[in-house]
């Protein structure tokens, strides 16, 4: 993917052919005729039909030569294909880039950590917390956050991204007991990511790599969702501190090039507590990010 040459068009013809092919006509209100339909989902012309715009127009947009729709005929399209509200916005962020779209990718963002960040991590102990870049790459730690993801930290620090661990790492599928609802998510995240910044290194290295890699990857990456059901609950089979559900929240961190924190809470006094504080308690010495500072002792272990 890395090498691929990409205009705002083609994504946004990507997009549009991905929805269509995967909504039924009968969702539509279309009734399929007798025989067997060649291409599954909605046919270009009937889009068309609902959307308002002749075959032709739609054809150019779906094939990337057409880049400029007017507002009338994105929205038209999102209600024509059932699009929710993010996937709406999405529609209208592909169709604002294909207008001005600038062949020079962007430069990464910043992997720098402010200190007072790292100090937050920190502070938010016993629960695991974790800072990540735009591209899911884990920047900053407190030991409990490393080590919830179990085996995460025998990969070399640069080496640590959350969608490389859930798709690459042996051990991913046994500590995630619903790993599929949670990988499409993940893979939606990385959609919307990528459909607007396609050329982004730090995007293409990671989608690149995955799909080289993963046949599962690649599977959900061809859907094109945009849009992660997130379950704000999550259930660890972990292996050095058993079974563990763990309430996660994550948000963006004003003021950086696209970071979120993300941290687990458990209610205080419940066996999902207890384990996260054995987490943090037995994790290595070498989890705590390099740079972390704290002027507080943890207690000795027992």
């Amino acid at each position: 993917m890395a090498s691929e040459q990409h205009t705002g068009g083609d994504e946004l013809g990507r997009f549009l052919r991905a929805r269509r092919t995967q909504t039924r006509p009968e969702s539509v209100g279309f009734t399929p005729g007798p025989g067997v339909r060649r291409t599954p989902g909605l046919r270009r012309e009937e889009l068309a039909s609902l959307a308002g715009v002749s075959i032709d127009y739609y054809i150019r947009l779906e094939r990337g030569k057409e880049t400029r729709p007017s507002p009338g005929v994105v929205d038209a399209l999102a209600r024509a294909l059932r699009l929710d509200d993010d996937e709406h916005h999405h529609l209208r962020e592909l169709t604002v880039r294909a207008a001005r779209y600038a062949p020079e990718p962007p430069p990464p963002p910043s992997r720098t950590v402010r200190p007072h960040l790292k100090l937050l991590l920190e502070t938010m102990r016993p629960n695991p917390a974790y800072i990540l870049s735009r591209s899911m790459d884990l920047l900053a730690w407190n030991p409990a956050g490393l080590a919830l993801y179990a085996g995460l930290a025998d990969w070399p620090a640069k080496q640590r991204n959350l969608a490389r661990y859930l798709f690459l790492h042996p051990t991913a599928r046994e500590l995630f007991p619903d790993w599929e609802p949670l990988v499409r998510g993940c893979v939606a995240r990385l959609r919307a990511q990528a459909g607007t910044s396609p050329d982004a290194p730090d995007l293409t290295s990671l989608v690149g790599e995955l799909l080289l890699k993963s046949p599962d990857f690649a599977r959900l990456w061809e859907r094109y969702e945009v849009v992660g059901r997130k379950k704000t609950q999550k259930t660890f089979h972990h292996p050095q501190v058993g079974i563990l559900t763990l309430t996660s929240q994550g948000m963006h961190l004003e003021g950086t090039p696209g970071q979120r924190l993300g941290a687990y809470t458990a209610e205080p006094g419940t066996p999902d507590h207890d384990a996260m504080l054995l987490l943090d308690m037995t994790a290595p010495a070498g989890s705590r990010h390099p740079d972390a500072k704290t002027g507080r002792q943890r207690p000795a272990q027992p």
